[in-house]
């Protein structure tokens, strides 16, 4: 097994708790008890263990990123559904070398910005096995172009923030 590449990110800690009260849409946080567990938590990137206490929240990882770098994202500040724990957690553990939530066959979108921001392209991943090499490739990629400063990694399906990747 290769180890990564390049780090996956959750979501700051700092957001974390301003998320456990007021999300970024601005509602209250709902937590409740998962009993069949699976979804991907955000806060540790980890699947949720059944009879977790966890919350679905609204997000948006570009203006978060953007506050703490001054860019100004404009029309590309989204937001959408993220699982996170309820409660303080330890965040994420070791990762065994892997991306998270890297099942081969699963799409992806790769969306790049630019250090003020702005969206500098995009990728389609059909995640390969090993999944491993095939982020590595879709970041290096990315990275190539010296105007890509971070890439948001998202599913397809339901277009939801999975993790980010900030330039080396």
């Amino acid at each position: 097994m290769t180890a990564t590449t390049y780090t996956p990110l959750p979501i700051d800690p700092v957001a974390l708790k301003q998320l456990r009260d007021t999300d970024d849409a601005g509602r209250p946080c709902l937590p409740y008890v998962d009993e069949e567990g699976g979804d991907p938590l955000r806060c540790c990137l980890r699947p949720v263990a059944p009879g977790e206490r966890v919350a679905l929240v609204s997000y948006a990882p570009l203006r978060r990123w953007a506050e703490q770098t001054g860019a100004t994202p404009g029309a590309y500040d989204e937001q959408g559904p993220v699982f996170i724990h309820a409660d303080d957690c330890e965040g994420p553990a070791p990762s065994g070398g892997q991306y998270p939530f890297a099942r081969p066959g699963s799409l992806r979108t790769l969306r790049r910005y630019s250090a003020e921001g702005r969206i500098v392209g995009g990728r389609l991943l059909e995640i390969p096995a090993p999944a491993t090499e095939g982020f590595d490739a879709a970041f290096a990629e990315a990275f190539a172009d010296p105007e890509v400063a971070l890439v948001h990694v998202r599913a397809v399906e339901y277009g939801c923030f999975h993790f980010e990747v900030r330039r080396p």
